[in-house]
């Protein structure tokens, strides 16, 4: 049976909790863990819903912003509707 996997990213939630403004002020705290990223990566970052994510900038993230993975992806799956026709 197919699955539909559906996810929420909160981001911007968590960096507002942090008091984190804008995007490029994530770009520093991600050098200091070892993520070079130019400024427009970390737009998009912040901006888009990924789809998809190097685990060590993930868990980089979950640093900076003192949350677990779980916090900043909600994900829900359910069984896909088929067509008979």
């Amino acid at each position: 049976m197919k699955r539909e996997i559906t996810y929420h990213w909160h981001i911007r939630e968590l960096m507002a909790r942090q008091r984190i403004r804008s995007s490029t002020e994530l770009v520093e705290p991600l050098r200091e863990r070892g993520i070079t990223l130019s400024a427009s990566q970390v737009y998009r970052l912040v901006a888009q819903d990924p789809e998809r994510i190097a685990f060590k900038v993930l868990v980089a993230l979950c640093d900076i912003l003192h949350c677990e993975v779980n916090d900043l992806v909600t994900f829900t799956a359910a069984n896909a509707r088929t067509i008979r026709t």
